[in-house]
């Protein structure tokens, strides 16, 4: 019998194997092709750590959702934790990207054709999740029926504060997860605004502008309550 190992377990030849730079070698510089590499395996990686941001959020949700047992508030509140530690995890890797000389991201973007970060289905699925200004996502309706089956609207638990107990820690989590959100997208925005300018995206989007005009702090309504209780209290 076989005793699996880390590269089996983990199908590390499959992984290293999906790097596939466009820029030709024979035609391009080593640096360019490393910058594109480099390039590749920061956005593949932001895919991965999606993938378990909104698998993550999705079990919140549903941790949230009624039926609830006694400990689905804690469990939602573990959820929450670690996916605000992996957006802190992808805004760093848009702070990686500022090491890619313009350079040479000038001479493989090109190859990049119509392929689109702005394309990206998991990062949709997340802003669906979280929702924004104008629309409340899965993740924050979700927190009102746990509230409601306990009793409490937002409005009291924002109200009530730590005596609200795992309520007032999934609220304090939500808007950790919101922060985090902003901070990456903001990361984004800056890093495209440095490479581009007002060029346009390679999408066909405005580039900059569009990026600026998604740029939003979700959970709105549980901002102006958290603003109610502050003016309260001040």
């Amino acid at each position: 019998m076989t005793t699996l190992n880390y590269a089996d377990y983990l199908l590390v030849d499959d992984l290293l194997s999906l790097q596939r730079t466009l820029a030709p070698p024979e035609t391009t510089s080593r640096a360019v092709v490393l910058a594109e590499h480099f390039f590749i395996v920061a956005h593949q990686s932001c895919e991965l750590w999606l993938k378990q941001v909104t698998l993550d959020l999705e079990a919140a949700a549903d941790a949230m959702t009624p039926p609830n047992g006694p400990e689905d508030g804690e469990l939602a509140l573990e959820y929450l934790l670690r996916s605000t530690e992996l957006l802190r995890v992808l805004h760093e890797q848009v702070l990686a990207l500022e090491r890619l000389p313009l350079r040479h991201f000038a001479a493989f973007r090109p190859f990049l054709d119509g392929a689109s970060g702005a394309q990206s289905a998991q990062f949709h699925q997340l802003s669906r999740l979280l929702g924004d200004e104008r629309r409340q996502g899965r993740l924050y309706r979700a927190f009102e029926q746990l509230s409601e089956e306990q009793g409490l609207s937002v409005s009291e638990v924002c109200a009530r504060g730590t005596r609200a107990g795992v309520l007032n820690r999934i609220a304090d989590s939500l808007l950790d997860v919101a922060n985090g959100y902003w901070h990456w997208k903001l990361g984004h925005l800056a890093l495209v605004s440095k490479m581009v300018g007002s060029n346009n995206g390679t999408g066909g989007s405005t580039g900059v502008d569009h990026l600026a005009r998604r740029v939003s702090l979700p959970f709105a309504e549980l901002r102006q309550l958290r603003a109610q209780v502050h003016e309260k209290l001040s």
